[in-house]
């Protein structure tokens, strides 16, 4: 075989190298892609390549949580119940809680697990626990995804280890972590635990939004070398939810600093839009008394033009200020409380029933409303109740999201 010579050879080294500078960019960008959603309007606020397949790393275990959750609703599992680890949890690479053959661990400690430290010995062990081997719980859980209208995503495990036919898109993982909230609200919170300690050890949660960016509530991290730093957040401001997703990340710091900005840029988008889609209620019209009409003896007027404008009170009833002045009471009825979206109908309802229970004496007047919003992947059921003034619209809000009840004040109509 002919050598190539000294000086021949270092054109093609250049080459080499220049092809290496080339390609590395190329292949970082691929990992790449971004998206910010508002969930109550469904408006798209920010998106880089968000159809485009990723490889989600341990994004896949926010499915996990969901068919645990699932499986929990539905008697199939119990917080308290202790699942056995395999040889085959054991043998997981790490990040991993240190289970053994053997080993046990409780159903609650396996979910906060899950939350903070990632842990794929775990995500194994529920996956066996629930589909028998992980390759079936994979398939479940592709199954389940598709039903959520995650069409371009396939689960290989319950892990997210790297295999080349797992994969999903920005957008997919948006409508996973609308769905996980929305679908089991009294488990969500489970993601915005900071810390867990098992066995003397404690783990700190990998989502660094947590604590440290205003309004996070949620959800995961996930890192593998072929998906690079991947991160779905979720974070609500002023009754202004959004999630962000972002996908290929050089380090954890960058895609941190990445989301912030995305999603604090999202926040400026989706209060302008609240601003420009406000309708204002529009006012009582009062009935207007002619003189002629009224009495034709003056000092009787007053009195009937207060009775008309404020309409016949019930026998005994008087007005909390007999001084205030016709019209200046704000119009009743124009504005009600919004206490969350949901799945199915029946969980709206719950959740109004729930509000009234908390606030008999302010919501029980109220009208009871389930809005279905069906102009989307998969059909929400807005909560609400109607029949209050702004401020006490406002006020209930308060008192709700101080009993853990989600609440936004809404215009009546709005």
């Amino acid at each position: 075989m002919r050598r190539i010579g000294p000086v021949l050879a270092i054109p093609f080294l250049v080459l080499g190298l220049l092809a290496g500078l080339t390609t590395a960019p190329a292949n970082a960008a691929t990992k790449y892609a971004a998206l910010v959603l508002d969930v109550e309007s469904g408006k798209v606020l920010f998106s880089r390549h968000a159809d485009d397949k990723r490889h989600p790393a341990s994004l896949t275990k926010i499915m996990t949580l969901y068919m645990v959750f699932e499986a929990l609703e539905k008697g199939k599992l119990s917080l308290n119940q202790r699942l056995t680890a395999s040889a085959r949890a054991e043998g997981q690479a790490c990040s991993c809680l240190g289970l053994r053959n053997g080993d046990t661990i409780q159903v609650r400690d396996a979910i906060k697990a899950l939350v903070t430290k990632s842990a794929n010995d775990v995500a194994v062990v529920v996956a066996e626990a629930l589909g028998g081997t992980e390759y079936r719980f994979a398939v479940s859980m592709t199954e389940r995804a598709r039903e959520l209208g995650m069409n371009s995503t396939r689960f290989m495990n319950a892990s997210g280890l790297h295999d080349s036919r797992q994969v999903t898109t920005a957008r997919d993982m948006a409508r996973l972590a609308i769905a996980i909230r929305r679908d089991f609200p009294g488990y969500y919170s489970e993601f915005s635990t900071r810390s867990f300690t098992y066995k003397g050890r404690t783990y700190t949660n990998h989502n660094k939004l947590l604590g440290h960016y205003e309004g996070t509530d949620g959800i995961k991290t996930g890192y593998i070398n072929a998906s690079g730093f991947n991160l779905v957040a979720s974070v609500v401001r002023d009754g202004s939810r959004l999630i962000g997703v972002v996908f290929g990340g050089e380090s954890g710091s960058k895609r941190n600093a990445h989301m912030r900005n995305i999603l604090t840029d999202g926040f400026k988008q989706a209060e302008k839009i609240r601003i420009a889609s406000f309708k204002p209620p529009l006012p009582v019209s009062r009935p207007t008394i002619m003189a002629a009409a009224v009495a034709p003896t003056p000092t009787r007027a007053p009195q009937l033009a207060s009775a008309l404008t404020f309409g016949r009170e019930d026998d005994g009833a008087t007005r909390d200020n007999p001084e205030e002045e016709v019209g200046s009471r704000d119009d009743s009825g124009a504005w009600g409380v919004q206490v969350g979206a949901y799945s199915t109908e029946v969980r709206a309802q719950r959740s109004i029933a729930t509000a009234r229970g908390l606030l008999p004496s302010l919501l029980n007047d109220t009208e009871g409303k389930v809005e279905p919003l069906t102009n989307r992947d998969v059909p929400i059921y807005r909560a609400r109740l109607i029949g209050l003034l702004e401020k006490d619209a406002r006020s209930v809000c308060l008192d709700l999201k101080r009993r853990k009840l989600p609440c936004v004040p809404v215009p009546a109509g709005g």
